[in-house]
């Protein structure tokens, strides 16, 4: 894959999820029974920085991970198995404040599987979506709570998030364009 344009870069997310631990302070008080649930894969790793910053900031908080892969509205539609990954709720859904993570919010259906895949575990007090780049402009009516960058880019290119730097030293989010050889 080929990195087109760094559009943020490491330092620029860190602000972000500090901006979005700001946000869910501000939004929820202290005594709130709130819990992060982090959508697989990276989803997860965003979730896990939240976390960790709310932690920081002596912010009592449940941690939890959802595979959205058998809720996915094209599961049968392509020739490739599907991997499913871990789902982890260790907490009591019901009457729970929670707060769904993605990386990017785009077309909305995976936070329309994901939001399937939490109620299949109970009745949340409330959902509420953070994520790091909302793109605008969903095909479902989804819109972000908590997002920390919001971008408009044309249909054909994809927005990617990379937390770690890697062999390549590069880390950060990045416009890519998929009909680029």
């Amino acid at each position: 894959m080929t990195y087109s344009k760094k559009i943020y870069d490491e330092s620029q997310m860190i602000a972000g999820v500090n901006s979005i631990a700001d946000d869910i302070i501000a939004h929820f008080s202290a005594e709130a029974d709130l819990a992060i649930v982090g959508i697989q894969q990276m989803g997860v790793v965003l979730a896990e920085k939240i976390f960790a910053e709310l932690a920081r900031r002596g912010r009592k908080v449940d941690f939890g991970k959802v595979d959205i892969t058998m809720h996915r509205d094209d599961i049968g539609s392509r020739n490739l198995l599907p991997m499913i990954r871990e789902t982890e709720i260790d907490f009591d859904v019901n009457g729970k404040d929670i707060i769904l993570v993605d990386d990017v919010l785009s077309s909305g259906r995976t936070i329309r599987a994901a939001l399937d895949a939490l109620t299949d575990y109970g009745r949340p007090g409330l959902i509420r979506l953070a994520v790091l780049v909302d793109r605008g402009e969903p095909e479902f009516p989804i819109r972000a709570d908590f997002a920390a960058f919001n971008i408009t880019l044309p249909a054909e290119r994809k927005v990617v998030v990379r937390f770690d730097a890697g062999s390549d030293g590069e880390a950060g989010i990045f416009d890519v364009n998929w009909n680029q050889n």
